[in-house]
C-alpha cells in the first residue's frame, strides 16, 4: 500500500500505533507500508525510497514488532539478528536511550524494546545518512495518541 506524506513536513505520519515525528530532509519522498510475519513476530513496516537511475533504492525503513517471544532488549537483538542474518559477534552496537526504554544503535540501525512485546527497529542507508540522522529518526518515534472515542481507546 502506498502513504501519502507530505515531503514538506519531513513527519513519517503514524504507524501502527507510533508517531514517526522526524525525517531527514533527503530520505526519499516514495513511501509504502507492508504487514508481514516471520517466527510468530508481526511486523508493520513503513519504507522510504527515491527513484534513481536503475530503478529505487530505500533510504529509510521503519519497522514495529509485535510478537511474545521479543520480552527483553537481549532477546530483541538475537531475533534481529536472525532475521537480517547478521553474524551477532560483528555487529557493532551501542546502547542508547530512547527515552525511558534502552536501546541498541550501530551505524544504519537503531532498535528498542518500547514493553515486552512489542519493539521498533529503524534501518537507515549508511552511504547517505550519518549515525546522527539515524539517532534523530529514532529518538523522534513516540507512542500515537490514543483515541478516546474508539472502544478501548483503540489507537
Amino acid at each position: 500500500m502506498t502513504v501519502v506524506i507530505d515531503p514538506a513536513s519531513r513527519d513519517g505520519g503514524e504507524l501502527d500505533g507510533f508517531r514517526i515525528g522526524h525525517l531527514p530532509p533527503d530520505v526519499g519522498d516514495l513511501a509504502s507500508d507492508f504487514a508481514s510475519e516471520w517466527e510468530e513476530v508481526s511486523f508493520s513496516t513503513r519504507m522510504w525510497e527515491r527513484q534513481v537511475e536503475d530503478g529505487h533504492r530505500v533510504d529509510l525503513r521503519v519497522h514495529v514488532l509485535r510478537g511474545d517471544r521479543l520480552s527483553s532488549l537481549a532477546e530483541l537483538r538475537d531475533f534481529l539478528a536472525e532475521y537480517h542474518e547478521r553474524d551477532p559477534a560483528d555487529w557493532a552496537l551501542r546502547g542508547f536511550q530512547h527515552g525511558e526504554e534502552p536501546g541498541l544503535i550501530g551505524a544504519a540501525e537503531a532498535f528498542w524494546l518500547v514493553e515486552p512485546g512489542v519493539a521498533l527497529d529503524v534501518l537507515l542507508d549508511p552511504e547517505r545518512f550519518t549515525p546522527d540522522a539515524l539517532r534523530a529518526i529514532a529518538v523522534g518515534i513516540t507512542a500515537a495518541p490514543t483515541d478516546p472515542a474508539q472502544p478501548g481507546g483503540a489507537r
